[in-house]
C-alpha cells in the first residue's frame, strides 16, 4: 500500500504541490527546531512523547515558557532566565499529562536529547537554553542529554557548509560555524551515523506538498500555518528501503513565506538524510496579524491548548507524521 501512495505522491509533485505521501518507515519519530521552532520541537516532543522518541533543540527554552503571552515570551523566555521557573512549569506538565493534553511524563525517560545555543546568541541566550536542560533533566538521565554552550555562533543554525559568519546576525538565520549542527543532533539523537563532507551535494528530492488538507475546522492560515510544507526524501527511500523520520521545525522569519526553501534546502538535515536513510519533514508556519514573523505558536496565538496534543499546529503536524507512515 506505502509503495502505491508513494508514486502518487511523485506523479503529483509533476505538477507542483503534491499531496504528502507514505513511506516505509519506522514506527519512531524525532524532532529538532530552532528558536520558535525550537520551542515548538519541544512542545511536540512533550506533547506526543508515546511516538516522539528523541528532540535536538536549537537557541530554545523551557516547555510552556511563555504561559500563553507573549509578554513573557519576548522577555523571559528569550533573554531572562532568572524570571523562568522551571519547578512551575514542571507542576504545569503534571497537570497537563495528569488530564491527558499531554502524553505520560514517564515516556521522556526513554528520550534522547540535544541542546544548542551559542556562546554568542543575542536573541536567545545560554541561560535560557540552560533552564531547557534543567527541564529536562527532571525526567530523562544526564547520559541521554548533550548541550553545546562552546560554538561562538550568533542566533541561527550552524553549518559546516553554507550562511553567513558564524558570530553575526544574517537574514537567513543560516550560520557557517564549520559545525555541523544536523548532523551533530541527528548522530546524538540515534548513534551510528555516518557524517557527510561540507562539500556533500544533496542527491534525493525536495519537495513541496499540500498542508491545507491536515487542518479540518479552518483553513490551514487561521492556525498561522501555510498551505505548503516541505519534505525531504532521499533515493533510497523514494526505492522503498526502510527509513527514520525526523521532523525540522524552522524558526521565525525562516518559513516559505519569508525565505522560500533555503532553511529545508541548507540548513544540512538532507546530506545527513541522504547517507543514513532519513526522510526529513518540513513543515511550514506563515504570519498572521498577531504573529508578523512567521513563528511557530509556543505563546499562545492560536488558541490556549497551543502546547498540548489538542493544539491546532501540533494537530495539524501530527496528522503530517501519520500521513508518512501510512496512518492518515
Amino acid at each position: 500500500m506505502w509503495r502505491f501512495t508513494l508514486l502518487l505522491a511523485f506523479v503529483g509533485f509533476c505538477s507542483g504541490q503534491s499531496r504528502l505521501g507514505s513511506y516505509n518507515l519506522d514506527s519512531s519519530v524525532t524532532v529538532s527546531g530552532l528558536s520558535s521552532g525550537a520551542y515548538m520541537a519541544n512542545q511536540f516532543h512533550i506533547a506526543l512523547s508515546g511516538r516522539v522518541t528523541g528532540a535536538a533543540i536549537f537557541a530554545g527554552g523551557p516547555y510552556y515558557c511563555a504561559l500563553g503571552n507573549s509578554v513573557t515570551a519576548s522577555t523571559s523566555c528569550m533573554t531572562v532566565p532568572g524570571a523562568i521557573s522551571v519547578a512551575a512549569l514542571r507542576s504545569y506538565a503534571v497537570t497537563f499529562a495528569n488530564t491527558g493534553q499531554i502524553d505520560p511524563l514517564s515516556n521522556l525517560g526513554r528520550s534522547k536529547v540535544f541542546i544548542f545555543c551559542g556562546s554568542k546568541d543575542s536573541v536567545l541566550v545560554q541561560g535560557v537554553a540552560q533552564k531547557l536542560q534543567e527541564f529536562y533533566s527532571s525526567y530523562i538521565s544526564a547520559g541521554n542529554i548533550k548541550t553545546v554552550y562552546n560554538v561562538a555562533a550568533q542566533h541561527g543554525m550552524p553549518t559546516d557548509s553554507y550562511g553567513g559568519a558564524c558570530g553575526t546576525t544574517n537574514n537567513d538565520y543560516i550560520n557557517n560555524c564549520n559545525y555541523n549542527g544536523a548532523y551533530e543532533a541527528l548522530n546524538h539523537l540515534y548513534g551510528g551515523l555516518s557524517k557527510p563532507s561540507s562539500s556533500s551535494g544533496q542527491t534525493g528530492q525536495l519537495n513541496l506538498f499540500d498542508q491545507s488538507e491536515y487542518f479540518n475546522l479552518a483553513p490551514a492560515s487561521t492556525y498561522g500555518m501555510d498551505t505548503a510544507g516541505y519534505i525531504y526524501v532521499p533515493t533510497a527511500c523514494q526505492n522503498g528501503a526502510r527509513c527514520r523520520l525526523h521532523i525540522a521545525f524552522h524558526g521565525c522569519l525562516q518559513g516559505r513565506e519569508k525565505v522560500g526553501d533555503k532553511f529545508a534546502r541548507y540548513a544540512g538535515y538532507n546530506q545527513v538524510a541522504d547517507l543514513n536513510n532519513f526522510i526529513i519533514l518540513y513543515p511550514q508556519a506563515r504570519s498572521l496579524a498577531l504573529n508578523p514573523n512567521g513563528c511557530w505558536d509556543w505563546f499562545g496565538y492560536s488558541g490556549i491548548t497551543y502546547p498540548t496534543k489538542n493544539g491546532f499546529q501540533i494537530t495539524g503536524v501530527e496528522r503530517m507524521m501519520k500521513r508518512t507512515m501510512g496512518q492518515y
